[in-house]
């Protein structure tokens, strides 16, 4: 070939169609002639790279940047499915015990049933080994992380996502548009993932129980499919104000604490600001082929347990809980900051090379009006763009 061939400036994103590119191109020789097609243009995640940026190049030159051919979605995905898996198992007895205390025991009888019925923490705790052994604690875990792991990521990337869309347009976000994006978000996950909690949530209290299959065919009998959306209302109703405090509270509070204090402390927020609404929720999953309103679940509770009623199960709830947030937002929190190195690695890689860098969708919290003017200052190819709606 005669005519010049020139590379095109590559643009990949999660969110942004590819443009047509030549497959391959030449490398101009003396007299502008293209000698051969050495340059072969391949995809692997949202980053174009060529033969020269292989994965074996890099691992052997920057392996940091192997990350920055995954697809952001499939790494923030797997932060937080693994970083919800192993939380969930690791505080699944005091979950357990959580659950069966704020029930009065649901349909659980002997020991571990009166211990939770006079709200003995400890008592129920010890009955559960002595009844049902080491496994008994981790009963019903199995659709919880089955549940956590596709509730994780619909919450974490939908609230990123929901940042975005009430950013005004200069990418600044109010307190209450943070709130908002994290209701957004809970409730996103929530919709999704409600059959599995209910499912867990009966595992965990009825001792008739042993398998999944076999509660999913109960509760079929029950009320077919609408019964594993019992008490969907008050779910949303709850997760949405819980959500909004956790996560804006977590981009909120200083940087300069270590991401672990700062999910701690968002949780422990919004813990005791919404735990009534968890227990209204559980009280209506638990009443069987038939549907409460939640009103009508909070006067029951109240009128027979008081104020105090609200809050049976908190302190297993606070150990369960807060450890568990403050893993799983440390973990998605750290995910994200190594994806920007490694980012950052591979468009060092880029340049090094003569490669035009590929320009990505900025994932993290939309900047204010500060953000906006450092962002602009930045030089092209180290810019990230917004990805479109």
């Amino acid at each position: 070939m005669s005519a010049e061939r020139r590379a095109p400036r590559l643009m990949a994103s999660a969110s942004m169609a590819l443009p047509d590119v030549p497959k391959r191109w030449g490398r101009r020789g003396a007299g502008g002639r293209t000698e051969g097609a050495s340059n072969v243009v391949w995809e692997l995640g949202a980053a174009p790279t060529t033969a020269l940026l292989t994965p074996t190049y890099l691992s052997t030159h920057r392996p940091i940047a192997l990350l920055a051919l995954v697809p952001r979605a499939l790494v923030l995905f797997g932060a937080g499915a693994l970083s919800g898996a192993i939380a969930k198992s690791f505080t699944a007895p005091l979950d357990r015990v959580k659950i069966l205390l704020q029930v009065k025991g649901g349909m659980q009888g002997g020991a571990i049933g009166a211990a939770a019925m006079k709200g003995n923490l400890l008592a129920a705790f010890m009955a559960i080994g002595k009844e049902e052994g080491l496994r008994g604690y981790w009963k019903g875990n199995l659709p919880q992380v089955l549940r956590v792991i596709p509730y994780s990521a619909a919450q974490l990337y939908s609230y990123e996502v929901f940042k975005r869309w009430f950013a005004d347009d200069e990418g600044h976000l109010s307190v209450h548009r943070r709130l908002a994006a994290g209701a957004c978000a809970g409730m996103v996950a929530t919709l999704l993932t409600h059959p599995l909690d209910t499912l867990r949530l009966r595992l965990a209290v009825d001792p008739k129980l042993r398998g999944v299959a076999g509660t999913v065919a109960v509760l079929l009998k029950e009320g077919r499919g609408a019964a594993f959306y019992r008490g969907l209302g008050a779910s949303m109703l709850g997760i949405g104000p819980y959500m909004g405090l956790e996560m804006a509270s977590f981009d909120l509070l200083p940087e300069t604490l270590p991401s672990f204090a700062r999910g701690f402390a968002a949780a422990l927020i919004a813990t005791v600001s919404c735990y009534p609404l968890d227990t209204i929720r559980r009280h209506i999953q638990l009443q069987a082929g038939r549907s409460v309103a939640w009103h009508t679940a909070a006067a029951t509770i109240l009128a027979e347990d008081g104020i105090g009623g609200m809050y049976r199960g908190f302190v297993p709830n606070a150990l369960k809980n807060l450890p568990n947030k403050g893993v799983k937002l440390s973990v998605f929190d750290t995910a994200k900051k190594m994806l920007q190195q490694a980012e950052a690695a591979y468009d060092d890689e880029c340049r090094k090379q003569g490669i035009v860098p590929p320009m990505r969708a900025e994932w993290s919290r939309p900047a204010g009006r500060r953000g906006a003017a450092a962002a602009a200052a930045v030089p092209v190819g180290k810019q990230q763009l917004v990805p479109a709606k």
